[in-house]
């Protein structure tokens, strides 16, 4: 038997992959050094311009703020709510398909990190701050003024709605925005032997030339002022967590804007001394740390609250997730009235915002933790463990806060009650639910207190471990792709991060409810350009899938194959036969490589058709 042509050319393809994955283990092949001056120059302007401007005029930065947002939602809503669930398919479809064996490094490589380090990491960093914040108020929310158009609030149907249109905003979507830019850095790095760098993702679709010329470092500023923001956010709300839990332990009666800067200020100190210590050193110990505090936290709330509520919530939730999945995710602007595009830009679109502005740093970090694990392995973990912690988080904080709530309604005390029902829906402050939960709990005294006391420790350490690898990040996104980025470059983005942060809240107001709100919509519209790149992220990625050599090796031993079996046929007749392999003249002209499993390459069969006696 001749081997065909397509043949042919689907070995040198074999060949050509094999050689460049065995380069990625020489490293990063022309990779720049040092500072990359027009990137972190105009990333630093553009972050500098905005500081000075939230400082000097927040008032104006705030109006501008709003009618940016009011564009975004009339025009791009729809394209959050499609982007969102479209990530989550692809990611999905390439683990479960013919990439997921593909490890994210050289073949045989172990991980660089143990699971449990990993899966704290990758937590920790993914959305600490985010649960502390809303993990006792967003599903009491929802419970007492759940999404247009669904139930009616303080209702058993409530509860379950609230529940699973929380876990709709907290576990699979986001995480599978992380999946995709942690899994295409991952693999472009260790795999292909690319720079560091956002825009090397891209270079299966435009060439290197493009991806390290203008067009790629426009990616590159892209990245690093959505990291900037959306990480800014998240201070923000820390900030706001940390001053709410300081007004209920009465130390102080109220706190202003004036307050939670200076408690940015000093954890943006405490944050950019972890980065500079170095991600195995700072990180890895403030999460392991974090994840036993966390999970202290949660089993104390579990014992001391509502806990037969609890158990009974955790597979309500799981099953009004699963059963309003599909009205949750087609929910737009279009399916209701003003009332409802004004809660899908107050829930649903700001948080796939956030998390898409998330993606930039918290996709290249857990690229960076997660070297050695196959596609599946990596997919899996992180879209499975975080969403399972998540759901068991929501369901002991939320779930008894909602309980707590269900209690003192029937009981008619008001006094009792965490929340109530104000004019523009459920009247919760976010910034003191959480504590004001704690302090519901029939505990004793001393035990409530250093409830208290623990959570704000939480809220710190989880500030310090978002803001710390966001400016690592940075960082490396500024330094052409560097692994351990200059300490002044760190300190640079670790401090404007914390200014940013800062300025977003002067620009909403000195009321914390008008401050959260200006978080919100700034972070909503500097995420608006990310969604497009990530979306054509997703075709970048399963093209340079495609071609990895364990994909056109299978791809390769099935078309071989099945053109011997039908030489077979077609010689024999119908009699029994056997195959065999032996080099063809074809392996040759691939490139002049000898054919020989010790060079990777197969051995395509050639007259390997005999007749079986």
């Amino acid at each position: 038997m001749s081997t065909s042509e397509s043949t042919k050319t689907l070995l040198g393809r074999v060949q050509r992959a094999a050689r460049r994955v065995e380069r990625a283990a020489l490293g990063p092949q022309d990779q720049r050094v040092g500072t990359d001056r027009i990137v972190f120059g105009v990333a630093g302007l553009i972050a500098l311009a905005f500081i000075v401007w939230g400082f000097a005029s927040p008032d104006s930065l705030g109006t501008v703020a709003d009618s940016a947002l009011n564009g975004v939602l009339k025009n791009f809503g729809w394209l959050f709510v499609t982007a969102a669930t479209i990530f989550t398919v692809f990611v999905i479809v390439v683990a479960m398909g013919r990439f997921g064996k593909i490890p994210l490094g050289q073949d045989g490589e172990k991980p660089q990190f143990s699971t449990p380090s990993w899966i704290a990491m990758m937590f920790a960093t993914g959305m600490g701050i985010g649960l502390m914040f809303y993990g006792v108020g967003e599903p009491l929310y929802f419970y007492m003024a759940p999404p247009p158009g669904t139930v009616d609030g303080s209702t058993p149907a409530a509860a379950a709605t609230a529940m699973g249109q929380t876990l709709f905003h907290w576990t699979l979507y986001p995480w599978a925005m992380y999946a995709i830019v942690g899994l295409g850095m991952a693999y472009g790095t260790y795999r292909l032997g690319r720079a560091q760098l956002f825009s090397s993702m891209f270079t299966s679709l435009f060439g290197r030339k493009a991806v390290n010329g203008a067009g790629g470092r426009v990616i590159n500023i892209l990245a690093i002022l959505a990291t900037l923001f959306g990480s800014a956010c998240s201070l923000g709300l820390g900030a706001l967590q940390i001053g709410g839990g300081i007004q209920h332990s009465g130390i102080m009666e109220s706190v202003g804007t004036a307050t939670l800067v200076m408690i940015i200020a000093i954890l943006t100190c405490l944050f950019v001394v972890s980065a500079v210590s170095g991600i195995e050193r700072g990180i890895q110990w403030l999460s392991n740390a974090n994840m036993w505090l966390a999970l202290l936290l949660a089993i104390i709330v579990f014992i001391g609250g509502p806990t037969l509520f609890i158990l009974n919530v955790l597979p309500a939730s799981l099953g009004a997730f699963v059963g309003d999945l599909p009205e949750m995710a087609s929910r737009t602007a279009a399916s209701g009235d003003q009332s409802l595009a004004d809660w899908m830009g107050s829930w649903t679109i700001f948080y796939w915002a956030w998390w898409v502005s998330w993606t930039p740093f918290v996709g290249p970090f857990i690229a960076r933790i997660s070297r050695g694990r196959t596609v599946r392995q990596f997919v899996t973990g992180v879209l499975l463990v975080p969403s399972i912690v998540s759901t068991i988080w929501f369901a002991i904080f939320g779930g008894g806060a909602i309980g707590l709530q269900e209690r003192a309604e029937q009981a008619q005390d008001a006094g009792k009650a965490l929340a109530a029902i104000g004019e523009g829906g459920a009247d919760i402050n976010f910034d003191l639910i959480f504590f004001q939960t704690l302090g519901a709990l029939p505990v004793p005294g001393w035990v409530g207190v250093a409830l208290m006391i623990l959570a704000v420790v939480l809220v710190a350490i989880f500030f310090v471990t978002g803001a710390d690898s966001a400016s690592i990040i940075m960082g490396g996104l500024s330094e052409n792709g560097a692994e351990e980025p200059t300490r002044k470059s760190v300190i640079f983005w670790g401090v404007s991060t914390g200014a940013v942060a800062a300025a977003m809240l002067l620009a909403g107001g000195d009321d914390p409810a008008a401050a959260l709100n200006g978080l919100k919509n700034i972070t909503i519209v500097s995420a608006l350009p990310f969604v497009v790149v990530m979306l054509v992220l997703c075709v970048a990625l399963w093209k340079d899938l495609s071609s990895d050599p364990l994909v056109l090796k299978r791809e390769l031993a099935v078309q071989v194959l099945a053109e011997t079996v039908d030489t077979g046929v077609e010689k024999h007749d119908g009699e029994p036969f056997e195959l065999s392999t032996s080099a063809s003249s074809a392996t040759e002209d691939a490139d002049d490589t000898p054919a020989t499993p010790e060079n990777g390459v197969p051995v395509v069969a050639d007259g390997g058709v005999i007749a079986k006696d």
